[in-house]
């Protein structure tokens, strides 16, 4: 059986995602997989949304396969609920699958399952996870993580790709894919993939700015100095600078330093090119410099994102 545990203010799609993905992967591989969405107290539990799921009360740990832990804006009063971490602990202690989606962490990390442990939650809850929690591996730039029977996923739409990546461990790989074209995905992102872009970290920028971003993206081994970038926009050099921080929030040089660190991280992640490579392909020249550039922004060097995206 396959048990979603919610509580009141859980978020909808972080339980509701990955329910589908196991629905359809059991009906696909023709397997008969019982899912039930499980509560401290049961009856109706309501959403962060409004919207209410029914749920059971807590079964007998022996009866569970995998237990799933949704997150939402009512965890912190989850993970103070004695019933619900001793309910944690002694799935977790038959050595079955826990896994949880975004601020469910929390949870496990409450129950003393994450100590010593790799793992990762919603990038906004990262600051209050590190304090809370400093015994945790937190890799707070994963898509999902994966540590012996215990997972973890990013916020909310990203526990679609850790049941994904679970489903695929369940039935293999073309269940996996059959899925995901069934629910119209993309068949998954990595466990190693960022939370994030570096262009949604900018301002949504509109009109030439935003073409000017894309013809910036495919032209970063050149120099891009702020007056490249104004002449490309057909403006001059002050009047541009003053505009692109007014509209996007941030200068001109650091927009694009953030679009070469995305675009980096993405190749160090997928490829085994060399990172000399990559550093002069993507405008950062020195290796030296685009070391510095990633743990500015992710706390550690291209080498070891590379190992973490191996890993998982």
């Amino acid at each position: 059986m396959l048990g979603m545990l919610i509580y009141p203010g859980f978020q909808l799609l972080d339980a509701s995602g990955a329910i589908s993905v196991f629905e359809t992967a059991s009906r696909f591989a023709n397997a008969n997989l019982t899912i039930k969405t499980l509560a401290a107290t049961p009856g109706p539990v309501r959403s962060s949304s409004g919207v209410e799921i029914f749920a059971r009360g807590f079964p007998s740990p022996a009866g569970i396969s995998t237990l799933m832990i949704a997150g939402g804006s009512g965890v912190e009063a989850a993970a103070r609920c004695k019933k619900t971490l001793a309910f944690v602990r002694a799935v977790a202690k038959r050595g079955v699958r826990v896994a949880s989606v975004c601020s469910g962490a929390f949870v496990l990390a409450e129950a003393g399952l994450l100590d010593g442990r790799r793992a990762t939650t919603h990038w906004r809850r990262t600051r209050d996870f590190l304090e809370s929690y400093p015994k945790v591996k937190l890799e707070s730039d994963r898509i999902f993580v994966r540590d012996g029977d215990i997972w973890s996923s990013a916020g909310i739409s990203a526990g679609i790709d850790l049941a994904l990546a679970m489903a695929e461990e369940d039935y293999g790989p073309q269940v996996a894919q059959d899925v995901a074209r069934q629910l119209v995905l993309y068949h998954r992102r990595s466990g190693g993939q960022s939370q994030f872009s570096s262009l949604l970290e900018l301002k949504t920028p509109s009109g030439r700015f935003a073409q000017l971003l894309s013809w910036a993206r495919e032209h970063l081994d050149a120099p891009l100095t702020v007056e490249d970038l104004a002449e490309q926009a057909g403006m001059s050099s002050r009047h541009f600078t003053r505009a692109f921080i007014a509209e996007t929030g941030a200068t001109p040089s650091k927009a694009v330093e953030r679009l070469r660190i995305e675009v980096a991280r993405q190749r160090v992640q997928s490829s085994s090119e060399a990172i000399e490579l990559v550093a002069q392909s993507t405008g950062f020249r020195d290796p030296e410099r685009m070391r510095r550039a990633f743990i500015r922004a992710f706390g550690q060097p291209p080498q070891s994102l590379r190992r973490a995206a191996r890993a998982g």
